[in-house]
């Protein structure tokens, strides 16, 4: 999965899909509008349970690199196959989020002629993911990462990974607000590798506008971005 991601719906229609009983979305509703093309580093809405209950929050996607990793791009994507390793097994334990998505851009050809495509599914897609907490400038902000798998259907056909999808039944079970064990962990990757397989089977891909090329300056409040290239 290459690093941008629409989630243009407002807060009232995250709450009537992801959040029982309404949700509490505090203060950032009024902050948020929707966006065709989210990047790293930006912010975008998370699902969370910590045992209240799910709620929506605005976290960034990013995560704290290792010291001992060189500096560079942001570490966005957490592969399935790595998540039960001690770099993010802490937080695949007890820190599961679900990353609300309208649908997510891959690109194919040779750099400088970069061709975007709009992978998406039906309607709003639940993309697997987790989060922590981190220093940017001396301030202590939330962030997540997506979990990636292997690429399948259109997927495959653009890029050779995918973000992660749930079911709902799936996605009931990864915001369950409890510490997996060993056990715990392998039924989890197990669930999620067979929803995630199940969901990919209805992803379809079509190409959009050059101008999502570069994050810097596209319009992410521009629907035109995920439409169909003319």
């Amino acid at each position: 999965m290459c690093g941008r991601f629409a989630m243009d719906a407002h807060t009232d229609e995250l709450i009537q899909e992801f959040v029982a009983g309404g949700g509490d979305p505090q203060d950032w509703w009024k902050e948020w509008h929707g966006s065709y093309s989210i990047a790293p580093t930006d912010s975008a809405p998370i699902v969370r349970d910590r045992g209240e209950g799910r709620f929506l929050e605005l976290v960034r996607w990013d995560w704290e690199k290792p010291k001992n990793m060189r500096p560079g791009a942001p570490i966005i994507n957490a592969r399935i196959e790595k998540l039960p390793t001690g770099f993010w097994l802490p937080s695949f334990t007890a820190a599961r989020v679900v990353v609300p998505m309208r649908g997510y851009f891959e690109w194919t050809g040779e750099k400088g002629n970069k061709v975007p495509h709009f992978l998406h599914g039906d309607g709003l897609l639940a993309a697997a993911g987790l989060t922590w907490s981190m220093d940017v400038k001396g301030e202590h902000v939330r962030c997540f990462v997506v979990v990636t798998r292997k690429a399948r259907d259109a997927g495959g056909e653009v890029h050779d990974r995918m973000p992660a999808f749930l079911t709902p039944d799936a996605m009931d079970a990864w915001l369950e607000p409890v510490r997996l064990d060993r056990g715990g962990r392998d039924e989890m990757l197990a669930t999620l590798d067979a929803s995630s397989a199940a969901v990919a089977s209805s992803i379809r891909q079509y190409v959009v506008d050059r101008k999502v090329n570069n994050s810097r300056t596209v319009d992410p409040t521009d629907p035109t971005v995920i439409e169909p290239a003319a």
